[in-house]
């Protein structure tokens, strides 16, 4: 490469720049990365070191320049870690995950060094620095909708479920993922990987990364006073057979205080020391994870090295933070480099991997499933043989798991005890011990952690990365691992390729778990979900019976960039409906399930309006009673309420996949129109707004109030004022 003698168009933007990097002419000539190539070919070539040591400060730069460009932003805890970072994809690897939402600005920082950000219209740094922390811009966290990111990262605990589903859909290619010491403090990190393993022995192609920087988010991290040994000691403990660390501390040459020191201040010789060190590092930690050895890289080094300030000070900038900040200047004017390295660093960064992540990333493309044709839903008659719904799902459930042999169900309750059998019977539950009494295989495709969040993180990363797969959970139990499903379907909402529905059944109701007491009845998860159907992409299904449920899921598995959470019971109900009406009820979002004429001439018209399965008997109960008054009655069934709703009220026309279907007034008017509207669900009582807000009818709600012990639903039922009885009395009154 010859030398840059003119401002590279990318520099742009970039405040401060030095001509007198050392050793640049030694060692920075011509990009390690040749063109055609994707990765370094020695790391212990100094070149490479010396250009993998520009790379750091290249993202250290940025991180911090684009983060005061809007006195807001995360630069600490990335830069206390962008020596591995930068090793890695000098490696050649691309596809890093994290589950550090706030090393946010050092991954855009990475994404525009490769280019990725080109496809979103950033080609300077100015650009970068003006759409930081903007709407259509660069969010103050990952999300689904920035190039080259391959996952979101908010909540803490979450990354390393994308990164192992990654690696489950694409052996042979390494997912890296950070994790920093807050993190490590989740139980879920560990416990989770820890049953993967265990599951897929095999599947050790994803690498965490510790960011070991001795500080979280405003104080010492928990895990700062733990030696080396012992840190060690907990990874192996934790079944990883190699760890594989790096400390900054044993390369100081400027007696540092304390344990943790910040590379930026050794001598350049140190300095490339250590960079070696942690590139021959993360290779040998790759390779260990890609030859079959579950592995850790930790990189321990000061938080905030290089940037304004250390520690938890540096976690976050503040209004006073700004350009102009002596802190910020003073870091800046450290950290830049001349505009021949920035091109240096460009060229290695486009190149490493065989291009930008927009374009090699695995979720930038499609992934290839299985085609299910068309799937043996079986029609049961109205009136006749009652049927446990999920039973009749998880049939279906079956026959795709033998179409598509990646296809997962996650359950950490237990399959049996919500009347899916028939699906570990099919599919067996994967466990190193063969048995079976039950329905266990080392090979099988039922996944059962006995975690929520283990459950709902791999099964929401898999649908994320591309594939199909579904979560089991009980009702009153899924609330632990809802954080990562809704993290995945806000991502899904602005993903910018399509990817299959992440699909949920939730059975074991609050109304079927009277015995268990209000320990088992935690129907406030539909308040999370009635909240959440205004995001656009968020479809709530409550089939009314066996045949509607299968309907429901045969629905579920084409829909694209969706939250779908099909809620039935366990026990054998009434068959209410036939096949066609809930393939019309999913399109509308409810079915009218009997009305009759009333035989009082101008008599006044009630509608129970309900959401649920066993609800529907009190309903049909009430309207017995009601019809026997003289008055009219319709039984509507709410099948889909997000489709109740008014266009405006929903954020549909802004999710990347859109679906704009909601009832009609005339059809509103058709299926709820009357005097009186009674809305009747065993859950929260959320989930009925959308024909509360439409209706002009006079109106009340039955809901769930408390939970208590009980021997049967009927009693649960009455506990909380949901009778045919109380219905029909209240309906009656509004009628006066």
């Amino acid at each position: 490469m010859t030398a840059v003698t003119q401002l590279p168009t990318f520099c742009e933007g970039i405040q401060y720049f030095n001509d007198n990097l050392p050793q640049f002419d030694r060692y920075g000539k011509t990009a390690v990365i040749a063109e055609g190539e994707q990765a370094i070919a020695d790391p212990t070539d100094p070149a490479a070191v010396y250009q993998t040591l520009l790379a750091a400060d290249a993202l250290r730069y940025l991180t911090l320049q684009v983060t005061a460009s809007k006195a807001s932003g995360h630069p600490g805890g990335f830069a206390s870690q962008v020596e591995a970072y930068a090793a890695l994809v000098m490696l050649g690897h691309k596809n890093i995950v994290t589950e550090v939402g706030h090393h946010a600005p050092g991954f855009y920082s990475a994404m525009f060094l490769d280019r990725s950000l080109e496809d979103m219209g950033i080609v300077t740094v100015q650009q970068l620095r003006d759409r930081f922390r903007e709407q259509h811009g660069l969010l103050g966290h990952l999300s689904g909708f920035i190039p080259g990111i391959l996952a979101p990262a908010g909540p803490l605990g979450q990354g390393q479920h994308f990164a192992m589903a990654a690696a489950l859909l694409h052996p042979g290619k390494l997912f890296p993922v950070t994790i920093g010491d807050g993190g490590l403090g989740e139980p879920y990190v560990m416990s989770s990987i820890g049953h993967f393993h265990t599951a897929y022995p095999s599947v050790t192609n994803f690498l965490p990364v510790l960011v070991w920087n001795g500080y979280s988010q405003e104080h010492h991290s928990m895990v700062s006073t733990q030696s080396n040994d012992s840190m060690i000691a907990y990874w192996k403990g934790n079944g990883f057979d190699e760890v594989v660390l790096v400390n900054a501390k044993d390369f100081d040459d400027q007696n540092q205080a304390g344990d943790y020191v910040d590379s930026t201040a050794f001598s350049f010789e140190q300095r490339m020391a250590f960079t070696q060190a942690v590139l021959e590092a993360a290779d040998q930690a790759a390779k260990n994870a890609l030859g079959g050895k579950l592995t850790v890289l930790i990189i321990k080094q000061l938080k905030g090295a290089g940037v304004h300030a250390r520690g938890s000070k540096s976690h976050n900038l503040y209004a006073h933070h700004t350009l102009d900040n002596a802190d910020i200047v003073s870091a800046l004017q450290a950290r830049a480099l001349s505009p021949a390295a920035w091109q240096l660093v460009r060229s290695n960064a486009e190149r490493a991997g065989g291009g930008s992540a927009s374009k090699v990333a695995v979720t930038e493309s499609i992934l290839e499933i299985p085609d299910l044709g068309t799937l043996p839903l079986e029609e049961y008659a109205i009136g006749g043989e009652k049927k446990v719904a999920t039973t009749a799902m998880g049939r279906l459930v079956a026959a795709v798991g033998k179409k598509d042999d990646r296809y997962l169900v996650t359950n950490a309750d237990g399959n049996e005890a919500s009347g899916i059998a028939n699906i570990n019977q099919a599919l067996k539950i994967i466990h190193p011990t063969a048995d079976d009494l039950y329905n266990q295989q080392p090979k099988g495709q039922v996944y059962e952690p006995l975690s929520e969040d283990a459950c709902a993180g791999l099964a929401v990363g898999l649908a994320l990365m591309g594939g199909r797969s579904l979560w089991c959970s009980y009702e009153s139990f899924a609330i632990n691992g809802l954080p990562i499903w809704q993290t995945v379907t806000q991502a899904m909402a602005e993903l910018r390729r399509p990817t299959p529905a992440t699909v949920t059944l939730f059975t074991a109701g609050a109304l079927e778990q009277g015995r268990n007491g209000w320990t088992h009845q935690r129907p406030e998860i539909e308040a999370y979900f009635a909240a959440m159907m205004r995001n656009g992409n968020i479809f709530p299904l409550f089939p009314p019976d066996a045949n509607s449920i299968q309907v429901c899921y045969d629905w579920a598995l084409t829909q694209r960039n969706k939250g779908v959470v099909i809620t039935a019971s366990k026990s054998p109900l009434p068959i209410y409906t036939t096949l066609e009406q809930t393939r019309q009820g999913l399109q509308e979002g409810a079915i009218v399930l009997e009305e009759t004429a009333g035989e009082t001439p101008g008599a006044k018209t009630i509608v129970l309006a309900v959401i649920g399965d066993m609800t529907l008997m009190p309903a049909l109960e009430a309207a017995t009673q009601i019809e026997a008054q003289g008055l009219k009655v319709r039984v509507v069934s709410i099948v889909s309420p997000r489709r109740l709703y008014r266009a405006s009220d929903v954020s549909w026309d802004t999710c990347s996949e859109p679906d704009g279907g909601f009832m009609d007034d005339a059809t509103f008017d058709r299926v709820f129109g009357g005097d009186v509207l009674i809305g009747i669900t065993g859950g929260a009582s959320g989930m009925l707004e959308p024909i509360m807000l439409r209706s002009t009818a006079k109106r009340d709600t039955f809901a769930w109030k408390r939970g208590e012990t009980t021997a049967t639903p009927a009693q649960l039922m009455g506990f909380n004022g949901i009778t045919g009885e109380s219905i029909a009395q209240r309906a009656i009154a509004l009628t006066q």
